[in-house]
């Protein structure tokens, strides 16, 4: 008989939240057709419903096959390989006591799937997660705050009337770093090609650019989950519980990581120079 190679992986990925933000989540990960299935989890499953069902009815025309559902029950996430808190249809984004108690039930369900916190306003919730409920800090991340790397990208890129700049951003929103030191585009230091006043001019932007919206935060969310269930050569930035990383203990900073196997494998500091450093540190201490 012949072996015919399967069209998308086996895996189920929960997004608790059909809110804006999660809807945009599930909608890159169909397009994309990795996973076998995408489940949101709601307090409204009929909207939730309804929103899978945009998305599948979508499938046809740009060749979606992933599977769209939807339910009110939370404990359907306990076989799922990645978990996404996202934002609720009737009570928005999931965190303070609220978020905490639905992590609070899934961990004494048993599961042991990675939690991606895809909403702007989840770090405090990140955080207390691995703090108080011991959650395994290395199947915590945070992805929104990724989406300000492609957003200084592009702000470069503007800068300088072309495309290709690589830049690494540090901190902790809303107080982020942008490591300039190491900065290129087409080989040359951005740092070279652009006057200090006009990086600065750059790194201040960033508070009035937070929080990313709901496309910005899609794109980097999806490439994390697509990591945690398939492994990725590719370094991604994310919101992690720093280890010692910048002399930093048991507090979530945005920096590289590698993913795979459902967690973070290795934690990467972007080359800094002294002052980038001292201020990374700094927004890492603070709040």
């Amino acid at each position: 008989m012949e072996n015919r190679p399967v069209p998308y992986n086996t895996s189920m990925i929960a997004v608790f939240g059909a809110g804006t933000i999660g809807s945009a989540i599930a909608q890159r990960l169909a397009e994309r057709g990795r996973v076998r299935e995408v489940r949101f989890i709601d307090d409204n499953p009929r909207v939730a419903e309804g929103k899978a069902l945009d998305i599948r009815q979508s499938g046809p025309i740009d060749g979606v096959d992933t599977r769209l559902s939807a339910t009110g029950d939370p404990l359907t996430a306990a076989s799922a390989d990645v978990i996404v808190l996202a934002d609720d249809t009737v009570n928005g984004a999931w965190q303070g006591e609220r978020g905490l108690a639905l992590i609070a039930r899934l961990l004494r369900a048993g599961i042991t799937a990675p939690l991606v916190f895809a909403d702007p306003a989840q770090l405090a919730l990140l955080e207390t997660a691995a703090r108080e409920l011991h959650a395994p800090a290395d199947r915590l991340i945070g992805t929104a705050a990724a989406a300000i790397e492609p957003i200084v990208a592009s702000l470069v890129n503007i800068e300088l009337g072309q495309t290709g700049t690589r830049v690494s951003v540090g901190g902790r929103p809303p107080s982020f770093v942008i490591g300039w030191n190491a900065a290129t585009i087409d080989g040359a230091l951005v740092a070279d090609r652009v006057p200090p006043h006009r990086l600065q001019a750059i790194s201040q932007s960033l508070s009035r650019l937070w929080p990313p919206g709901p496309q910005a935060i899609a794109a980097p969310t999806v490439l994390a989950i697509e990591a945690l269930v398939f492994g990725s050569r590719h370094v991604l930035p994310a919101l992690t519980i720093l280890d010692g990383e910048l002399g930093v203990r048991g507090r979530a900073g945005l920096c590289g990581v590698e993913l795979g196997r459902g967690r973070v494998l290795r934690r990467l500091v972007p080359s800094l120079s002294p002052q980038e450093r001292t201020e990374t540190i700094t927004a890492l201490m603070r709040g």
